[in-house]
């Protein structure tokens, strides 16, 4: 894809994820796209179909696109929350917090619920042109395993989660990413447990030295996408962020390339 494609690309892209075309909106005519972007219609079909294979597009009647999205689901309204009365710190420590906070869920008579607070975090999913993600083999002393984990780490107070993605990255296995893109952001255990993932995705990185975490540090290998869900199978991925990072690349991948 050269440079103006590329151009489109990330233009209707933005459109998309702005919000300008919302789920199950119609793009305009090829025409009219072609138009407004100047670009021809031969590579502007290039880019759909990129957009396409990536799911942000679905084909809809002949040379038209509508946006992939979840409008057609309804969102429930109107329904009563879990009130909290207060909470109370029973443990505090650098790493981890523990609050007994008090909560009345809709109908049923208010109780004490026990909440670990951790910290935010941030982890990075980094993938080359070759279609290998850029991973740590390391061990867990907790769950006394050996396994396959991407770099992450603690978001620091008033630090952008972009910037920790990049630097942990660098810390723990020394190649610096051009650049990260958010992918989302999730809580791993939402019953009990408050520690904000994000989950970032990188396109290619420079190597610029040794590893300087070396706490945090094992041994680094470009790992090819398609190795993935045999190591999945065989339980030698460790930690959501790196399953729900690595399953995102999957689900994303142009369906030319499988």
């Amino acid at each position: 894809m050269g440079p103006k494609t590329q151009r489109v690309y990330e233009t209707i892209r933005s459109w998309i994820e702005s919000g300008r075309y919302e789920p199950g909106d119609k793009l305009p005519s090829e025409r009219t796209l072609s138009s407004e972007l100047g670009i021809g219609r031969t590579a502007l079909r290039q880019v759909l179909g990129r957009l396409a294979n990536e799911r942000f597009i679905k084909a809809h009647d002949r040379s038209a696109y509508r946006v992939v999205g979840s409008s057609g689901v309804p969102t429930p309204s109107n329904l009563p929350a879990w009130e909290i009365h207060g909470s109370r710190r029973i443990y505090d420590n650098r790493w981890v917090n523990l609050d007994l906070v008090d909560v009345e869920p809709p109908g049923v008579k208010r109780f004490e619920h026990h909440v670990v607070r951790l910290h935010h975090v941030a982890i990075t999913a980094v993938i080359d042109d070759q279609d290998r993600v850029l991973m740590l083999w390391r061990y867990r002393f907790v769950p006394e395993q050996w396994g396959w984990e991407l770099p992450g780490g603690i978001v620091d107070d008033g630090e952008d989660p972009a910037v920790t993605a990049v630097r942990e990255t660098e810390e723990e296995t020394g190649w610096r990413p051009a650049a990260v893109e958010h992918v989302v952001t999730y809580q791993p255990m939402i019953g009990m447990v408050d520690s904000p993932h994000e989950v970032f995705v990188g396109k290619g990185a420079t190597h610029v030295g040794d590893p300087s975490d070396t706490e945090e540090a094992g041994h680094v290998a470009w790992v090819p996408l398609d190795e993935i869900p045999g190591l999945m199978r065989e339980g030698k991925l460790m930690g959501s962020g790196t399953i729900v990072a690595l399953l995102h690349l999957l689900s994303s991948r142009p369906t030319t390339a499988r």
